[in-house]
């Protein structure tokens, strides 16, 4: 952890109370936890991109010509 950059974070007090049981009982610190909940959000935002990135070839279709064709095959 050499390479760690220090930022001021404010929590809401029911928040900060919580951080500091959950820790305490996981005998982890509020940093770890809260770089841990980081790196997983910022995995989702990595699932998200990718799968925007494959979706992209797809053709569009527009919301009536769908609703229609759902109409037309009995889905609705």
């Amino acid at each position: 952890m050499s390479e760690a950059r220090r930022a001021t974070v404010y929590f809401e007090p029911e928040i900060h109370r919580a951080l500091k049981l959950k820790a305490a009982s996981n005998d982890r610190s509020i940093s770890d936890m809260v770089n841990e909940a980081v790196r997983l959000v910022l995995a989702e935002d990595a699932e998200d991109l990718a799968a925007f990135e494959e979706r992209a070839v797809e053709a569009e279709i527009d919301f009536d010509s769908f609703v229609k064709s759902l109409k037309r095959r009995g889905r609705i």
